[in-house]
């Protein structure tokens, strides 16, 4: 079962449990899915790769509106959106782990030969494909950072 069939018989069962904000938030992740579906250049199918693309967008987008509420002193729309964060981090892969994450950007810097700073590009690049849907665009950076000032 593709995540847009999972994510359509989700919908199913939160309106019959009367789950509202796992709904608005099921909902949304099907408009992104159809988006991408029907959008121009492509060929009519979502393949879970792109479709994982798109959940770790949602989880971004509600975390930064969370802070935003948070700054505007509007706690309850800020915990509206973390539930919402919540019901769509559920379809992502599990993060890897701090120890988990510095072997693997460690093994990539071994792989690309990077030697220091300036060589960020080339193990970013390896890095985010390698790493994606395990791990954040931001921790990997600083990770990578961190390791090539060493």
């Amino acid at each position: 079962m593709t995540l847009f069939d999972q994510i359509s018989e989700d919908i199913k069962k939160a309106m019959l449990a009367k789950d509202k904000v796992a709904l608005d938030a099921l909902r949304g992740i099907k408009k992104e899915f159809l988006e991408a579906k029907t959008a121009k250049g492509g060929d009519g199918e979502l393949h879970d790769d792109r479709a994982l693309q798109i959940l770790q967008k949602l989880v971004k987008q509600r975390k930064e509106s969370a802070e935003m509420y948070n700054a505007a002193n509007r706690p309850e729309l800020a915990e509206e959106e973390m539930a919402q964060c919540r019901v769509i981090e559920q379809y992502l892969p599990a993060m890897l782990s701090e120890e988990e994450l510095t072997s693997a950007l460690t093994a990539i810097i071994a792989q690309v030969g990077a030697a220091g700073p300036q060589d960020m590009g080339k193990v970013m690049g390896v890095a985010t494909k390698q790493l994606a849907g395990k791990a954040e665009g931001k921790a990997i950076s600083a990770k990578v950072r961190e390791l090539l000032q060493k």
